[in-house]
């Protein structure tokens, strides 16, 4: 294979969730082996530690298990990326905890997720955990979902216990805001349907998962209509060659970008036509998100780091007031009045949580609005008030610039993720 056709091969991401003991790190080890995307010295790091576990084969947890702690608990705690590909594609796997406790770790795994897997042991059927991960993966608006009905092993390969955890999600999936959802009968362990099709289920006539991996259609996932391209830094090179040369550098985040579109800077909103588009030192004759580009105007406008580049006629809402639904990631509960850094896009801005409006219930999705207490793990929807305007758009709309972060300004930690509702 040559390096082009490499670069070209478009990148997946994609999530796992399930309820602890669900086998969501043997199925990814299981992807490793099978499809040989494993180096030799993993490997042998693997089978020593079986050996020494006492094991008659290889444990296929241990290859994304990174930590200490998990593999003595023989759980997954932190979010574990692991990285592989195909002739077909390439893949980012983030491996996420099971435990309720850990649930700020599965929304930090799926925050840039095309796909969640979802996997349901099939001798216990939906729990709270598989609608507790259907519910963020709904949340954080990934557009696929496969869930993988493992353990079929254990229940001899029955068609009827496969068909009846898909009739009981079929049900509570209703209440999902997901376009895709697909539904795979496998055995991590033993490998049935997740590289090779194996001979234990020849009621199942769909795909294998490593095949619908690599055949699900994701790019028309992405935004390309609303253009957004917040700039994150000004090029001014000052040598002789590029004397005169400024150019605006960031990451396009929706919408496509073309020498000769008229364009509006926000927040001065002074309007001028785009001269080139470069990447590197290339010029493009356009450009698409994710790419990170430089873009040239035709006139001399005042631009800085924060400023958005927009069309005239599709603009970003400009509100110092949000509504936001955040999942709490600290130790310590919210305090009202408390000041934080708010990062959004290539802005950072000062902030206060004005008003807690409810809690949900992710096992019900019920909202709550008696208990305003908002502890670790906790999803709300709360009111946010900015010392000065962001260009934002609803996440629903657009992921990029519908998302942000909170800070503790003591402590400089993360303290929560948002999702924009409204302005």
């Amino acid at each position: 294979m040559t390096k082009d056709n490499y670069l070209d091969r478009d990148l997946l991401r994609f999530t796992t969730a399930g309820s602890v003991d669900d086998g969501k790190s043997t199925l990814i080890g299981r992807l490793l082996y099978d499809s040989k995307s494993i180096f030799e010295d993993q490997l042998n790091a693997v089978e020593n530690t079986s050996k020494r576990k006492g094991l008659e084969s290889i444990d296929l947890s241990l290859f994304t298990d990174g930590l200490k702690d998990e593999r003595e608990q023989g759980i997954t705690i932190d979010v574990a990326y692991r990285y592989f590909s195909t002739p077909k594609r390439k893949f980012i796997i983030a491996d996420t905890p099971g435990h309720i406790q850990y649930t700020r770790n599965m929304i930090t795994g799926a925050s840039t997720a095309n796909l969640a897997l979802i996997l349901v042991d099939a001798r216990n059927g939906v729990i709270e955990q598989t609608k507790r991960h259907s519910f963020i993966a709904s949340l954080l608006q990934i557009k696929h979902i496969i869930v993988c009905v493992n353990k079929m092993d254990l229940v001899d390969y029955s068609e009827e216990a496969f068909e009846k955890v898909k009739e009981e999600y079929d049900d509570f999936a209703t209440k999902l805001d997901v376009e895709d959802i697909r539904f795979i009968p496998i055995s991590a362990l033993k490998g049935d349907n997740v590289v090779d099709r194996g001979e234990n289920m020849d009621w199942y006539q769909g795909a294998t998962l490593l095949h619908t991996l690599e055949t699900i259609h994701i790019s028309s996932d992405r935004n390309m209509i609303d253009c957004r391209f917040p700039v994150q830094t000004v090029l001014r090179p000052h040598r002789d060659d590029y004397h005169d040369f400024r150019g605006y550098a960031g990451r396009i985040e929706s919408g496509i970008f073309k020498k000769g579109d008229e364009i509006t800077v926000l927040p001065s909103g002074f309007n001028s036509k785009i001269a080139a588009v470069y990447e590197n030192e290339t010029e493009l004759e356009e450009a698409y998100p994710p790419m990170s580009v430089t873009i040239t105007l035709e006139d001399d406008i005042d631009i800085s780091r924060g400023d958005m580049i927009v069309r005239p006629n599709n603009q970003a809402e400009s509100s110092q007031d949000l509504e936001v639904m955040i999942c709490w990631m600290s130790n310590e509960d919210f305090m009202p009045s408390k000041k934080f850094s708010l990062l959004h896009t290539t802005n950072q801005v000062r902030c206060m949580i004005k008003e807690v409006r409810y809690k949900v219930d992710i096992n019900t999705l019920h909202r709550n609005e008696e208990d305003r207490r908002v502890g670790m793990n906790d999803i709300a929807r709360i009111k946010i008030r900015t010392t000065k305007p962001l260009l934002c758009d609803p996440y629903t709309k657009n992921r990029s610039t519908g998302s942000v972060i909170l800070v503790d300004e003591g402590t400089n930690n993360t303290v929560a993720a948002g999702m924009i509702i409204s302005t």
